[in-house]
């Protein structure tokens, strides 16, 4: 059933969006449990091998209702296989003396994904002979990247870590190419895609906050942990409202000016790639709060407020908020063609404080982490109106 320029998300996508969700806070229990730099590594090539799939399936459901017939049966079968891989993400990288079972469960059910989503294209595609053709050669990319996915799970170690990054430059890059030199589907509903994109900032912020359950464990009735929980719903609640109150709306509002046929690369862009950064800087975050409460949690008494966190959980507290508002200024740059200094004065102002809070205390860390961005939330609600900026 096609879709129309007033088609909005069904109940349906967001059960799917959930499931997608579940998998990126996975990515951030498993970087949560060996924080080091290599982890960090392993969980940036794991949301961007999640991430691509995902926007796929928004261009696939913005053609056609997700909700309907055999279109609705495929997403169903995705969800499952997504299911699957986020539970045994953990265990995603093979080492020495591990099992190939999770890395090769992982690397079929994105094969399984890829799969359904290429037939369902060829199956909403009848009649539209340029887009079938521009599906034959995307058939490619897909393929080899398949292929360095399979090889990675065998290997694994550093030569698994290769090779996955690898599948997922030649899928995405590949794809890419052929859409600009082949064509592709425009996108007849903006508001969808729109939406589309919000709720899964907005699922991911929320579910985000799982992390400081995680964390805690059953020193949940600690006031230090009380303290850690309220700064990490906080800083979340800080970046929703730079997100939805000055950001969604415009964008949407100068996605929808824009012609149908000329919508596919500034939704590609801006929605598909500036929304990644978005993403990331949520689960970073996820990751450092998991940490920071994890470390005041196991404290002794005499020290509540935690010992200084190490380098890695230093720069996955800070760099996630920074990388998040990285991404809002280059949606907002793609979109409505504003770009606020305050965001990157703000990103570069915890970058820039990541030697100092090396040596804070945890809970120190998280609370400049929350001042820095209730200043920015409070400076932008007096300073800045986004509504101006899009006209």
């Amino acid at each position: 059933m096609p879709t129309e320029e007033t088609h909005r998300t069904t109940p349906f996508e967001v059960f799917f969006d959930l499931v997608f969700v579940f998998a990126f806070i996975r990515v951030a229990t498993f970087t949560a449990q060996a924080p080091m730099p290599l982890g960090l590594a392993h969980s940036l090539v794991l949301l961007l091998l999640l991430w691509w799939p995902f926007t796929n399936y928004t261009w696939l459901t913005n053609q056609v209702r997700a909700d309907v017939g055999l279109v609705r049966a495929g997403n169903s079968v995705v969800m499952a296989a997504m299911f699957v891989a986020a539970l045994v993400l953990p265990e995603a990288w093979r080492h020495d003396t591990q099992s190939l079972a999770a890395p090769m469960t992982l690397a079929l059910v994105y094969i399984l994904i890829r799969a359904v989503y290429l037939a369902l294209v060829w199956h909403i595609s009848a009649g539209n002979a340029r887009l079938r053709a521009s599906l034959r050669l995307r058939v490619i990319p897909v393929s080899v990247g398949l292929i360095a996915l399979l090889l990675g799970a065998v290997f694994g170690g550093a030569t698994q870590t290769l090779l996955w990054a690898a599948a997922f430059l030649i899928d995405c890059i590949g794809g890419l190419l052929i859409a600009v030199s082949a064509g592709r589907a425009p996108l007849p509903s903006s508001s969808h895609f729109a939406e589309r994109h919000g709720l899964i900032v907005i699922i991911a912020l929320g579910e985000s906050l799982i992390s400081v359950g995680v964390g805690a464990g059953s020193a949940v009735t600690r006031w230090p942990v009380l303290a850690a929980a309220l700064l990490a719903l906080i800083t979340a609640l800080a970046l929703w409202w730079l997100y939805f109150e000055n950001t969604a709306a415009p964008a949407a509002k100068a996605l929808a000016r824009i012609p149908v046929a000329s919508r596919t690369s500034t939704g590609s862009v801006a929605y598909s790639l500036a929304h990644f950064l978005l993403i990331a800087g949520i689960i970073y975050l996820a990751i450092g709060i998991e940490v920071v409460v994890a470390h005041v949690a196991d404290h002794p008494l005499r020290e509540p407020a935690g010992n200084p966190l190490d380098w890695t959980s230093t720069t996955t507290l800070f760099g996630g908020p920074a990388l998040y508002l990285i991404g809002r200024v280059l949606f907002l740059r793609l979109t409505v063609r504003h770009t606020p200094p305050a965001p990157i004065l703000a990103a570069g102002t915890m970058l820039a404080l990541l030697p100092v809070a090396r040596h804070l205390p945890a809970l120190a860390a998280l609370a400049l982490v929350a001042i820095i961005m209730i200043a920015l939330v409070c400076y932008e609600r007096i300073s800045w109106r986004p509504t101006a900026a899009a006209r």
